[in-house]
């Protein structure tokens, strides 16, 4: 197995208070704003000091409700956006404009969308999006990493078509991003702490293999990064006592979840943490932070980093040409 980099630091993060919880997903429109969602419905446009330029305050604006609990965002090329709403579904809005938002799906394969965690959307119009879990909703996203059941999926939505499952049995499927060509596009299973790959075309395409296993903390929101590869959000440092219990008996793990459903939720561990994964699989880089929790998204727009948490108030960001090595 090749040595892990080791990690590099990250320039200081700087915040963005948002008035709200939970900015679980953050990615630039082609103006280079900011866009999230918080746990009260808001999606927010963030227009961010451009680096090096005069310290001035981040503006924050809303640009639409969803009436659920926005996750994943994906940007399209008509300046829209969908939003993966743990409640609702895979939804569009237009953040310039006063539409209501549209809902484009709230099922797929016969079951509600409760868990709809993140999209992509490919050249051709096609979105595919995760489903985290059939089994728990958002509220108690930890029994399911508990519990260590997959039944997690990827599901495709073409122009004009419903929605359909492609892959199935996921370990808590969670970001997805397609590579720079579209031959492939892949799916971070959070559970399993390794990203998956379906190829989309050549002649493996319908199949799926392993793109990075064993990564060095829990996979979450990821986006496309430098030479072809991707930046993947780590929510939490790689855990051995959870790793044990995921080899317990079927039993046993949900013996445990059910303990941890009567418990206040646990402290989030660690600080910010990044890893680049090349288009082969290898982790190349793993960026670390201070001051920032159980980061779940991750975007870069020139030289600004801007990073997103389930449990933190505000977004946060910072410089890349300070980033040293």
């Amino acid at each position: 197995m090749p040595t892990a980099p080791a990690p590099t630091a990250l320039p200081p993060l700087r915040l963005v208070e948002l008035g709200g919880v939970g900015p679980e997903d953050v990615v630039f429109d082609g103006a280079g704003r900011l866009l999230t969602g918080v746990a009260d419905g808001r999606v927010l446009r963030i227009g961010l000091p451009e680096p090096g330029g005069p310290d001035r305050p981040a503006e924050v604006k809303e640009v639409g409700r969803t009436g659920g609990r926005p996750l994943g965002l994906e940007v399209l090329p008509d300046g829209r956006l969908l939003v993966c709403d743990a409640r609702r579904g895979l939804l569009r809005l237009d953040p310039d404009g006063t539409a209501d938002v549209e809902v484009l799906a709230d099922s797929v394969a016969g079951a509600p969308l409760r868990f709809c965690s993140n999209a992509v959307a490919a050249s051709d119009g096609t979105v595919y999006f995760t489903v985290s879990s059939r089994r728990h909703g958002l509220d108690d996203w930890l029994s399911d990493i508990v519990e260590h059941r997959p039944t997690g999926l990827l599901a495709r939505l073409a122009p004009g078509g419903e929605p359909e499952v492609v892959l199935d049995g996921l370990q808590f499927a969670n970001g997805v991003a397609l590579a720079a060509d579209e031959s492939f596009l892949a799916v971070a299973e959070t559970g399993a702490r390794r990203l998956t790959r379906l190829w989309l075309t050549g002649p493996a395409a319908g199949r799926h293999d392993t793109l990075a296993d064993d990564l060095p903390g829990f996979p979450d929101n990821m986006s496309r990064g430098p030479g072809g590869g991707f930046r993947v959000a780590l929510a939490g440092p790689r855990m051995p006592p959870l790793e044990w219990l995921h080899r317990a008996a079927p039993r046993v793990r949900r013996a445990v979840a059910a303990t941890v459903r009567r418990l206040p939720p646990p402290p989030a561990l660690g600080g910010a943490r990044v890893v680049e994964v090349d288009a082969y699989g290898r982790v190349v880089r793993e960026l670390r932070g201070r001051g920032y929790r159980m980061v779940t998204g991750v975007a870069q727009y020139g030289g600004r980093l801007a990073l997103g948490s389930l449990r933190e108030e505000a977004v946060a960001w910072c410089d890349l040409r300070e980033l040293a090595g």
